[in-house]
């Protein structure tokens, strides 16, 4: 048998797979090549292993398929356990926190301590990532504490419904709203990126100002990039935080992407809309959804909060009160059931609506501090939703005054001579 089919595992020894015959590909290829000597003996090996783990989430648990490398977009490389030192220097007080890293065949390298280390942690694998504004270092660590177990989703005192969207990134079911910042499509944005990209275009190919150019647009990239994902990790606290359980849609944000099916008339190309679900697109990316999604899921986890996903068909235009399903009862961004009259904000409603589906009701578990007592007497309670669409557009203190009168009215007629 070859020694380059076969592994000793365990005192046994087996046929290796494809990634074994590489890894000890790799090893012969550095006492091969001057160019390969000069990488670290662990680091080839864990390129073939993180490719091997990308594939077996393409076959096994229905990930994307492995999209190929190539040396401009590889920027990334990895460090077994207990190859990297650390030298950490916690400073009381000090304004700037830099400590010491010693990378195999590289030295030691200073880096910003943005994040302490526990005290107790074990360092595993160590990754050092290459960005638009210098190189960064992702330290696993190995805690000593674990994960709360999660709660059963039958015995959750409370779950709020979420609604993601365009003009609020993200619309709680108790009627509170987190705003979508846009960080890559407002217009100071798209102003700045379009200016870049010109300074880009106008370069020669392959000199050395067309690389500068694109390291300044690879940088704005990057600060748009860090805007988004800082106030995701903050909306996905707010909705965490609000009860025990956590329900939203399942969608398919890939389809619903895709492009205008083409209309032929007569042999020729006429209007699709495409160029209107164009800005719509852009629009959905830049919310990043699915991040959002993947931020929420962590912090549950690790607050032993259940997940609940339900199917997001009709959830705009089915009302949560009554349970009637119609277009009609959309007018913008108001919702207004042609049945039984109840008035909400759209996204509102459609996260209502998704927790009706869930069977499980709302009950917050953030303390709210009510304002005291205004001294106000409020003379009648006004119920808009009854009236429905009649009342849409109505000076409200006005109504009140004019019912105000009719009391007053009634009251002297009732009264005796």
């Amino acid at each position: 048998m070859s020694a380059e089919l076969t592994k000793l595992s365990k005192n046994v020894l087996k046929w290796g797979n494809a990634s074994d015959i590489q890894m000890k590909r790799t090893t012969q290829l550095r006492h091969e090549n001057t160019y390969y000597r000069r990488i670290d003996s662990d680091v080839l090996p864990r390129n073939i292993a993180r490719l091997d783990a990308a594939f077996q989430g393409f076959w096994e648990h229905g990930k994307d398929f492995p999209e190929y490398a190539i040396s401009a977009t590889f920027k990334s490389f990895e460090y077994k356990p207990k190859r990297c030192k650390f030298e950490v220097k916690r400073i009381v007080g000090a304004k700037h926190r830099f400590s010491r890293v010693y990378l195999p065949l590289i030295g030691w390298m200073r880096y910003f301590d943005s994040r302490q280390f526990p005290e107790d942690a074990e360092t595993r694998t160590v990754t050092i990532t290459r960005q638009a504004d210098g190189w960064y270092i992702s330290v696993l660590l190995n805690l000593s504490e674990s994960l709360p177990d999660e709660m059963p989703l039958e015995e959750v005192n409370g779950i709020v419904g979420i609604d993601v969207g365009i003009n609020q990134l993200v619309a709680l079911s108790d009627g509170s709203f987190v705003k979508n910042l846009k960080p890559g499509t407002n217009k100071r944005v798209r102003r700045a990126l379009r200016i870049r990209q010109r300074r880009v275009n106008r370069k020669q190919q392959g000199s050395k100002n067309r690389a500068k150019a694109g390291r300044t647009i690879a940088r704005l990239h990057q600060k748009v990039s860090a805007k988004r994902d800082a106030h995701q990790w903050k909306a996905a606290k707010i909705v965490v935080d609000t009860a025990d359980a956590v329900a939203h849609e399942d969608l398919n944000i890939l389809g619903m992407k895709k492009r205008c099916q083409p209309k032929k008339s007569n042999g020729r190309f006429m209007p699709n809309g495409q160029s209107a679900k164009r800005g719509l697109n852009r629009s959905i990316s830049d919310a990043a959804w699915g991040g959002l999604f993947q931020k929420i899921a962590w912090l549950a986890l690790k607050a032993g909060k259940p997940i609940a996903i339900y199917h997001p068909k009709n959830t705009s235009c089915e009302c949560s009160s009554c349970g009637h399903t119609s277009p009609d009862n959309r007018n913008g961004e108001k919702f207004i059931c042609a049945n039984c009259g109840y008035i909400a904000h759209a996204d509102t409603q459609a996260s209502r609506t998704g927790l009706k589906r869930v069977g499980l009701k709302f009950v917050s578990t953030r303390r709210k501090n009510l304002p005291g007592d205004s001294r106000k007497v409020t003379p009648i309670k006004y119920d808009s939703a009854r009236n429905g669409k009649r009342d849409q557009g109505r000076n409200l203190e006005s109504m009140a005054s004019s019912v105000i009168a009719t009391v007053r009215k009634q009251d002297t007629r009732g009264v005796s001579p």
